[in-house]
């Protein structure tokens, strides 16, 4: 090929050449759309990895309380087991949920100051929202802390799991088979029932006191009925 036509992607010219999309704002928004259909469908994706582990924590639940309830012989400890591998969920749900809120950040971001100001022109909410979405693309970063994910998790989702199983075994190990003692029928092989009390009472205690505990609001919101986090706030 002709040396004067060819085309070296390591120089200057061919490094910056998104930089002239960006010093053009015909160029710019003729760009601007493809990447929100991107960010988007990377948000769907994300999202129906949630719902996928919601699906399977319901299952699960299912499962559980089918085994325990089949017949007054069941081990009531199928019920723990619930509560252990659905916390493991939750464990999985965090991560994907923190993920799912750092993409949607972004698009909220650019229908904020983009489309919204495009159907009514009463200036950007965020005054450089082109920098900081730039700076999270270059380094991207997770936009709500682990507490905080695991308290939406918990209220939306895993708590009302979580107190269903609670209170299907209290009734197994209390009304279920009559004649037996409680802390007989709790108790699992090696452990005494009244510790297995305790400690389940105890991750109750401590999973509801997370789950309604007030903390600041962080995760990129939706709607502006709830208390704003850090990227609406105005500058």
């Amino acid at each position: 090929m002709d040396d004067e036509h060819s085309f070296d992607p390591d120089t200057e010219e061919g490094r910056e050449v998104a930089a002239k999309a960006g010093e053009e704002s015909s160029d710019f928004l003729s760009l601007l759309p493809h990447y929100y259909r991107g960010e988007v469908s990377q948000m769907s994706t994300r999202i129906s990895r949630l719902d996928l582990t919601v699906d399977w924590a319901i299952g699960l639940i299912a499962a559980v309380l089918a085994l325990s309830f089949a017949s007054p012989d069941s081990p009531p400890y199928f019920l723990l087991i619930g509560m252990l591998a659905l916390t493991i969920f939750l464990g999985f749900d965090i991560r994907r949920y923190r993920s799912y809120d750092a993409a949607r950040s972004r698009v909220r971001m650019i229908e904020e100051n983009v489309f919204a100001n495009a159907f009514n022109p009463n200036g950007t909410v965020h005054d450089h929202w082109r920098s900081e979405l730039a700076e999270d693309l270059r380094k991207p970063t997770l936009k709500v802390s682990v507490r905080e994910a695991v308290t939406r998790r918990l209220r939306r989702v895993y708590f009302p799991l979580l107190s269903l199983l609670f209170l299907a075994w209290v009734f197994r190990i209390t009304i279920f088979v009559p004649g037996e003692q409680w802390h007989e029928t709790a108790s699992v092989p090696g452990i005494p029932g009244t510790v297995v009390v305790g400690i389940v009472v105890g991750y109750y205690f401590a999973t509801a006191a997370l789950t309604f505990w007030p903390g600041q609001r962080q995760a990129k919101g939706e709607y502006y009925g709830v208390d704003p986090g850090r990227w609406k706030k105005k500058k």
